[in-house]
C-alpha cells in the first residue's frame, strides 16, 4: 500500500522533466547575461547573429569580408539606421585611460611607479559601441582667442580645482563661467611676467623665451591647466602641454577646451610617443615628479626627447629651499645630471635652467664604468610606440654630432625648409618641397567646399590622424589653429620631421582609442586612415565611434580615402549624427594619390537635450 506523499511514475517523470527544462534556461540565462553584462560586448559572432543593438556594448557585425559589408541597406543589416547613444555616465569616457576597466580586469599595475596612469585598452569584446553623449546644458565652446581665458561651465562642470587651487590662480568660477588668470602654482602673478622672468634668465635678445626662432618646440611637463603653454603662443612658441588623468583629472580637458595644445600622458615605465631631439626647452613647474626613482631614467627619458643643447627648466623647492631634504634631493640631482654631462646655465631664485651638450664629445671623456651608460647601437631612440624606457643616454647621430646641434633653421623658416633628418627617411628635399606644395593646394581645396558653412574662428583644434610629412599642417600655418600631428605606427619615423617643421605631434595605433577627452577637436582630417585599418583587420565602426567621442558637436570631419571606403563611411553619416552638412567631391589626381581617391566631408550636429536623455 502506497504512502499518500508518494508520487506516481508518471508524476516523477513530469518533475524531473521540469527541474532538467529549469536548468536548461538557467543556463541560458546565465550565456547571454554574462554576454551583455556592463564592462562586456557582445563577440563578433553574436552581433552577426542579431539584427538588434545593444545599447552600449553591441551593434554591427565586425568581421567580414570588405566587399561584403558595401551591399545597400535594405540587403545589409549591419548598416544601422542609428547608434545608440550611451548613458550620461559615460559623458568623459576615456576607453584606454579608464581605471575601471583596470579593476574589472583584475589587472596589477604598478601603482609605486604611475603604472596605472598608462595606457590600458579594453578588449574588442569590451570596446564601446555606441556614442559618447555631451553633459547636459553643453554650449558650443567659446571661441579662440577669448577661450584662452574663459570656457562655459557646463562643458566641464567640474569646479574641485578651482577650489584645491584658489590661492594660485589657476581658474575661478564666475556664473556660468570659468575664467583663467594666468597663473600656476609657481606663477601665481601671471604666466606672461614668468615666461618673460626665464628669457631675462637666459639672456635671450629683447627678453623673448623664442630666442629669435630658435625656440619653437616646448614640452610642458606636469602643465596644469596649461597656462604656460597658452601665454608661449603669443611669442611663437607650441608647447606639448603633458598631464596625467590623475586627481586633477580634469586640468587637460581644460586645456583643451579653452583651445591650448594639450594631451594626456605620464612620465611612468613607458617612453612618451613622441621622437627622439623634438624639443628645444622642457619645463617642470612644481610638477612633483620624483626625477631620481629608478637610477633617474625620468630624466633620461627627458634627455631623448632634448634636442642639443636643449634647456631644462625646473622651477621647484629642490632648486632654492635650504631644509636637509630638498638639500639632499638637489645634491642627488645635481650628480646625475653631472654625469649626464648636462651643465647648470642659470639659477636665480626659485628656478634653475640647465642646458645638455651638443655633442657626444663629453659622454666618451667619462670615466669607464659611469653611470648612467651609453645606451648601445641597436637602440633607436625614435621607436617609442609601446616601448619600455631605458636606464641609458640616447647618443648622437653621427652627423649630429659632428655639426653639434640640430642643423635645423629659426622658425618661422624652419615650416618650409627642408630638415635634415629627412635624410634618414630616403626623403629629397625636392620631394618634401613638393609634398608641401600638394597640400597647399589640398588645404585650399577643402576650405572652399566649407566655406558655406564654416563661422570665423569655428575652428581652433585640429588634428591630423595621418600627418605623413606634416604638409597638411603646414597648410594652416595661415589660420588661427593648432593641429596635433599624428603618425601611425607604421609611419612612426616620420613624426620627427613633424618636430623638426616646428610642429607638434603624436604617435599613435588607430586600433585603439586616442588618449584624450571627449568633444576636443573642432576638425578631424583622415587621409588613407581607414583603408590602412582595414588592411591590418581592424574596425572601420570603431573608429567611426572613436571620431565621434573626439570631436565636438558642430565639428567637421575630412576623410579622404578610397571610393569603395568613401561609399562604406556614407552609410553610417546619418546613424552618427554627422549629417548637419555633407560633402562629396572627387578631387584631382597628384603626386601623393597612389590610386581613385574621394573626399568627404561632414558635420556632426549639436544633439538636443531630449536626444541625450532618450
Amino acid at each position: 500500500m502506497k504512502h499518500r506523499n508518494e508520487l506516481s511514475p508518471s508524476a516523477k517523470q513530469v518533475k524531473y522533466f521540469l527541474i532538467a527544462l529549469i536548468a536548461c534556461l538557467g543556463l541560458v540565462c546565465l550565456y547571454y547575461g554574462s554576454s551583455f553584462a556592463p564592462g562586456s560586448r557582445r563577440s563578433d559572432e553574436e552581433s552577426s547573429a542579431s539584427d538588434g543593438t545593444d545599447p552600449v556594448y553591441g551593434g554591427f557585425a565586425r568581421s567580414r569580408d570588405f566587399d561584403e559589408l558595401h551591399e545597400d541597406q535594405e540587403h545589409n543589416p549591419e548598416i544601422p539606421k542609428s547608434i545608440p547613444i550611451c548613458d550620461m555616465k559615460f559623458s568623459e569616457l576615456i576607453p584606454c585611460l579608464d581605471r575601471n576597466l583596470i579593476y574589472q580586469l583584475k589587472l596589477k599595475p604598478n601603482l609605486a611607479v604611475m603604472e596605472h596612469y598608462e595606457r590600458h585598452c579594453p578588449p574588442p569584446e569590451r570596446r564601446y559601441n555606441c556614442l559618447i553623449p555631451p553633459p547636459l546644458g553643453y554650449k558650443i565652446p567659446i571661441r579662440w582667442p577669448a577661450s584662452r581665458d574663459e570656457v562655459w561651465k557646463a562643458n566641464i562642470p567640474h569646479t574641485h580645482l578651482a577650489q584645491e587651487k584658489s590661492d594660485q590662480n589657476w581658474m575661478v568660477v564666475n556664473g556660468d563661467k570659468i575664467n583663467f588668470p594666468g597663473g600656476g602654482t609657481h606663477f601665481h602673478d601671471g604666466a606672461d611676467k614668468y615666461i618673460v622672468s626665464l628669457a631675462r634668465m637666459l639672456k635671450f635678445p629683447g627678453d623673448k623665451l623664442n630666442n629669435a626662432g630658435n625656440i619653437r618646440n616646448v614640452f610642458d611637463v606636469g602643465c596644469g591647466v596649461a597656462s604656460f603653454g597658452a601665454y608661449l603662443l603669443s611669442h611663437n612658441i607650441i608647447a606639448m602641454s603633458l598631464a596625467p588623468n590623475d586627481v586633477h583629472e580634469n586640468q587637460i580637458q581644460f586645456a583643451l577646451e579653452r583651445g591650448i595644445p594639450a594631451t594626456l600622458g605620464i612620465l611612468a615605465t613607458k617612453r612618451l610617443p613622441y621622437p627622439s631631439r623634438s624639443f628645444e626647452l622642457a619645463h617642470c613647474s612644481r610638477c612633483r615628479i620624483d626625477w631620481l626613482q629608478r637610477g633617474g631614467i625620468l630624466l633620461l627619458e627627458l634627455d631623448r626627447l632634448l634636442r642639443p643643447g636643449g634647456y631644462f627648466v625646473y622651477s621647484s623647492p629642490e632648486a632654492y629651499a635650504t631644509d636637509p631634504e630638498n638639500r639632499r634631493i638637489w645634491n642627488a640631482m645635481y650628480d646625475l645630471l653631472k654625469r649626464m654631462c648636462w651643465r647648470v646655465v642659470t639659477k636665480k631664485e626659485q628656478s634653475v635652467i640647465w642646458a645638455k651638450p651638443v655633442s657626444n664629445s663629453c659622454y666618451l671623456k667619462r670615466d669607464p664604468g659611469t653611470y648612467p651608460p651609453l645606451c648601445g647601437a641597436d637602440d633607436d631612440p625614435d621607436v617609442t610606440w609601446n616601448v619600455s624606457m631605458k636606464p641609458c643616454i640616447s647618443r648622437y647621430s653621427k652627423k649630429m654630432h659632428k655639426v653639434k646641434g640640430s642643423g635645423l633653421v629659426p622658425w618661422p623658416q624652419r615650416l618650409t625648409a627642408a630638415p635634415p633628418r629627412l635624410e634618414d627617411l630616403g626623403v629629397s628635399p625636392e620631394e618634401f618641397s613638393e609634398d608641401t606644395s600638394i597640400w597647399h593646394f589640398r588645404v585650399i581645396e577643402y576650405w572652399k567646399q566649407m566655406k558655406s558653412v564654416m563661422q570665423r574662428n569655428s575652428i581652433r583644434n585640429v588634428m591630423d590622424m595621418n600627418s605623413n610629412l606634416g604638409g597638411f599642417a603646414a597648410g594652416l600655418s595661415d589660420r588661427d589653429v593648432w593641429v596635433m600631428n599624428v603618425a601611425p605606427v607604421r609611419a612612426s619615423a616620420k613624426l620627427k620631421i613633424i618636430y623638426d617643421r616646428g610642429l607638434i605631434g603624436t604617435v599613435h595605433d588607430w586600433c585603439e582609442s586616442f588618449s584624450t577627452y571627449p568633444r576636443t577637436y573642432d576638425l578631424l582630417h583622415a587621409w588613407a586612415v581607414f583603408s590602412e585599418i582595414s588592411e591590418r583587420g581592424c574596425s572601420m565602426e570603431d573608429l567611426l565611434i572613436e571620431m565621434d567621442r573626439i570631436l565636438r558637436p558642430n565639428g567637421f570631419v575630412i576623410i579622404r580615402d578610397k571610393p569603395s571606403i568613401i561609399n562604406y563611411i556614407r552609410k553610417f553619416v546619418t546613424a552618427l549624427r554627422w549629417d548637419g552638412w555633407i560633402s562629396e567631391v572627387e578631387p584631382s589626381i597628384d603626386a601623393l594619390s597612389s590610386s581613385e581617391e574621394r573626399v568627404l566631408i561632414a558635420r556632426k550636429k549639436l544633439w538636443d537635450e531630449d536626444l541625450m536623455l532618450m
